[in-house]
C-alpha cells in the first residue's frame, strides 16, 4: 500500500476507505481525467464498462482510483456520479501533483497501471481497455504477479474465468 500510504481516497459517498483492505492484492489503474475534456468522456464509459464486466464475474483483481483534474469540487463530484464504484484521491489533494509529476502525465484522459507499491506496470492502460477490453486485466495481474500469489482477492479459478470471456 506504499503508494498511498497516510492518504487519504474516498468511495463514490465520499467517505473515508481503510486503503489497506481496499486495494490489498489488487492492480491499481490511477485515472487522470476531467469532466471537461471530450477524450476522457469518451472513455470513461468504457473503464465504467470495464469495471462492470469484472464484477459481473466477481473477479476482484482490480481497483480504479480517480485523479481529478475538474476545476471545482462540484464538476468533480458530478463526473463521479458516472463512475460507480471507483475510489478518488479528494479534489486538489496536495498528492495529485505528486502523482502527476511521478507517472509523467502530460495529458488526459491516462490510465497509469500500477501495483499497490507505485511500481508502473504499465502506461498504456487507455489503449489496453481500448483495444482488449476485460482480457487486460489478466495481462496487468500476470505482469504483477498476482495470479501467482495465494491471496484471498484471486484465485486461479477466478483468471481462468477471465480468460474465458474473451
Amino acid at each position: 500500500m506504499d503508494l498511498f500510504m497516510n492518504k487519504v481516497l474516498l468511495d463514490k459517498d465520499n467517505e473515508k476507505v481503510d486503503i489497506e483492505s481496499r486495494l490489498a492484492n489488487k492492480v491499481v489503474g490511477l485515472y487522470f481525467s476531467a469532466s471537461w475534456c471530450p477524450p476522457c468522456k469518451q472513455f470513461t464509459p468504457l473503464l465504467c464498462k470495464l469495471c462492470t464486466e469484472l464484477a459481473q464475474q466477481k473477479v476482484a483483481t482490480f481497483e480504479v482510483v480517480f485523479i481529478s483534474f475538474d476545476k471545482n469540487e462540484a464538476e468533480m463530484d458530478s463526473y463521479r456520479e458516472e463512475q460507480g464504484e471507483w475510489l478518488a484521491l479528494p479534489f486538489k489533494d496536495p498528492y495529485i501533483e505528486e502523482l502527476k509529476e511521478k507517472y509523467k502525465v502530460t495529458s488526459i484522459p491516462k490510465l497509469v497501471i500500477v501495483k499497490t507499491n507505485g511500481d508502473v506496470i504499465t502506461h498504456t492502460g487507455r489503449k489496453d481497455v481500448q483495444d482488449q477490453g476485460v482480457k487486460c486485466v489478466k495481462h496487468w495481474t500476470d505482469m504483477a504477479f498476482i495470479s501467482e500469489s495465494k491471496s484471498k482477492t484471486i484465485t486461479k479459478e477466478q483468471n481462468k474465468e477471465i480468460e474465458d470471456t474473451v
